[in-house]
């Protein structure tokens, strides 16, 4: 058994809490794994899942792990909401050997593979079990060995030990934000806390995505003074948007040249964390010296 489930009473923990300790020598394999991070809001599940198909589209399997109760990760890729591992568990009473594939898998657009870690339910538990037994299940069945790329898309900016499970298993940490106070300051906190990690794991910053922002003037200057590195900039657009209400990747928009730029810019971004990257040592301010530094207009 590789997550071990404390109990409930031993650790003074509410009745039905589940509560983990995850195991260390649990790894992905050879497959190269990012784990998406940001301020909540931000856009993260549109940049994963526009990044994953513009992997795929590099001739790459892709494998995208929405990390999220609402586990609304992926359903640009399948145009539905797919059945979580921990409802799929559940069904089964925990006996996941009784799971099939298809229960907690699904094929999205362009081939990518989708699986919705779901979560337990509010005040109950630990999403770092559920990241935990979906890596597992996946180990199991065999499909991380198929697999070139693995994204996690990971909740929120909430950085505590269940929802930095994730950095356990990454290379790399990309954080999505936008040019302006509260996301910096988040992606802020999210530094520090990978910074943390990866004194006990592999895990590196890989860089830092602009998202809905015409401009990048005070992400850069935060980069420069904490040791980041801006390798994508996604402006707000409408096309956006309307991805998100058709259920749809922007690669299945209709092509304009405002999305096609768009488009590009995600293949770029595929093509440069496929060739490595430079993993980045960044260091993140004190709250009150970010406090001070953040100035706008």
């Amino acid at each position: 058994m590789n997550i071990a489930i404390r109990n409930p009473v031993a650790s003074r923990q509410p009745e039905g809490s589940v509560q983990v300790e995850l195991d260390p020598n649990l790894k992905i394999g050879t497959a190269k794994v990012f784990a998406v991070y940001g301020k909540g809001g931000i856009g993260k599940s549109t940049t994963s899942s526009n990044l994953s198909v513009a992997f795929s589209k590099l001739g790459k399997r892709v494998l995208q792990i929405g990390c999220d109760p609402k586990h609304d990760s992926t359903f640009t890729l399948t145009k539905r909401l797919a059945p979580t591992v921990i409802d799929a568990l559940e069904a089964v009473q925990f006996h996941s050997e009784e799971l099939r594939i298809e229960d907690f898998v699904a094929e999205g657009y362009n081939g990518v593979m989708c699986v919705e870690a779901g979560g337990p339910p509010a005040g109950t538990g630990c999403g770092g079990y559920v990241v935990g037994q979906t890596v597992k299940l996946l180990k199991e069945h065999h499909l991380l060995e198929d697999t070139d790329v693995v994204i996690f898309d990971v909740l929120g900016d909430v950085v505590c030990g269940g929802f930095a499970s994730p950095l356990q298993h990454a290379d790399q940490a990309l954080i999505v934000t936008a040019n302006d106070f509260d996301s910096i300051f988040a992606m802020n906190r999210i530094v520090a806390a990978i910074h943390a990690k990866s004194k006990n794991y592999n895990v590196r910053l890989g860089g830092v995505i602009a998202n809905r922002s015409a401009k990048t003037d005070e992400i850069d200057r935060f980069n420069a003074a904490t040791g980041l590195e801006r390798i994508a900039h996604f402006p707000d657009l409408d096309v956006v948007r309307r991805s998100r209400l058709k259920k749809s990747t922007l690669f299945e928009m209709e092509p304009t040249p405002e999305l096609v730029a768009v488009t590009d810019e995600y293949m770029r971004l595929a093509a440069h964390l496929w060739a490595g990257g430079k993993p980045l040592s960044a260091l993140p301010m004190k709250d009150r010296d970010l406090f001070e530094f953040l100035g706008f207009d």
